[in-house]
């Protein structure tokens, strides 16, 4: 966990999340509402090496958003737009909620990655899709012609040769590297954090030139400090956990969801909603660490996978984070962006109908969807 926080810090702070924007920018700048769509897919791709949405929104919003404006996005979807492509962080592994979900449900944590995978893939295209439906009719969105576009990228590389800058190629071996080793296998978890945080780092203070020892020292205090946090609320979780199990409260939600309906659908909608929620009110490391222990137990005696609930239990958490009232990406998108919070309502809203929720339904009733990548990678 700590690796992971420092490596996204290290990436942000050190320009490679600036140089895989440019990168997706070359491959869809040309089309109406192509900048949406490279914040969507670059926020995906920073969160597959940070695994943080927070980091993920820090890095891509901050350099994203001033450029959608000026381009004349409308300023309440571009800050909705890049609070929910930023929870892409937390469903693309390596993903620090899976990890948290991995530990507190004592199951493995590269199935639990490769059970997130198909969501964020599908929330990353349907976010997409929906980005440039939104946009079709918006005439003060500017679109760059394949010329003008290549004329702005030559006077870049122009600039970049005189200042004796690199271009994109170190930043986009980073994810190569990462993911690469760990869908391999040659990587565990642990060790492509660890090789993240070299490789962010070498990067940053040698060849981007970025970085100095200052703000590695300040990226090692914030992680520290971050860790400290969430390793408290794991000992006070693992305590609480012990309670549910001898007080036998999962037995309890269980026969309470059963009176209701004893149709394994039905109790999944009732659990969804009930993550809603929980998501709603808590930000991502608390629910995750209060919903494993007490919902694990009922889902695996009603016959769901717990690497099948990995991933319902990331999509509902992620949808927590752009759901008021507590929201927390939503608030600091807002800051980020300078955007009031009214504007982005009703943004936030159409996203989550149209992209998270059906995303939801087709991760919750259809299990093959997510089942069949740690069915193929680990045979599990």
């Amino acid at each position: 966990i700590p690796l992971f926080i420092m490596a996204g810090s290290l990436m942000n702070y050190g320009g490679i999340g600036k140089k895989l924007i440019d990168v997706v920018e070359k491959v869809v700048g040309t089309i109406k509402g192509g900048l949406a769509v490279v914040s969507i897919v670059s926020c995906a791709v920073f969160g597959a090496i940070s695994g943080s949405s927070s980091a993920t929104l820090t890095a891509i919003g901050s350099i994203m958003s001033d450029k959608l404006k000026e381009n004349g996005y409308p300023r309440g979807f571009v800050a909705s737009l890049l609070a929910a492509s930023g929870i892409l962080g937390i469903l693309i592994p390596p993903s620090m909620l899976m990890i948290l979900y991995a530990w507190a449900g004592n199951v493995s944590v590269l199935a639990s990655f490769l059970a997130a995978v198909v969501p964020g893939i599908m929330l990353t295209v349907g976010m997409s899709i929906f980005a440039i439906i939104y946009l079709k009719n918006d005439k003060n969105v500017i679109v760059y012609t394949k010329e003008e576009l290549s004329a702005m990228k030559l006077e870049e590389k122009r600039i970049r040769k005189e200042n004796k800058e690199f271009g994109s190629l170190p930043a986009v071996i980073m994810p190569i590297i990462v993911l690469g080793g760990i869908y391999s296998g040659m990587l565990t978890p642990t060790e492509s954090a660890g090789v993240s945080v070299i490789y962010a780092a070498f990067i940053g203070m040698f060849i981007y030139k970025k970085l100095n020892f200052k703000l590695i020292k300040s990226t090692l205090v914030r992680a520290s400090v971050t860790t400290g946090v969430i390793m408290m609320m794991m000992l006070c979780m693992q305590m609480l956990a012990r309670l549910f199990v001898t007080y036998n409260l999962p037995q309890y939600i269980l026969e309470a969801l059963m009176a209701v309906s004893t149709n394994k659908n039905v109790i999944l909608l009732l659990i969804n909603i009930f993550m809603i929620i929980l998501g709603m009110l808590m930000d991502d490391t608390s629910a995750t660490l209060l919903a494993t222990p007490i919902l694990l137990p009922v889902v695996t005696q009603i016959g769901v996978d717990p690497i099948h609930f990995a991933a319902i239990l990331g999509v509902n958490i992620g949808m927590g984070n752009i759901t008021p009232p507590t929201a927390p990406l939503l608030y600091l998108s807002s800051s980020i962006t300078q955007t009031p919070v009214k504007e982005m309502l009703k943004p936030t809203f159409l996203l989550i109908v149209f992209c998270w929720l059906p995303v939801l339904a087709i991760v919750t009733f259809f299990p093959q969807t997510v089942m069949w990548l740690p069915r193929l990678v680990l045979g599990y």
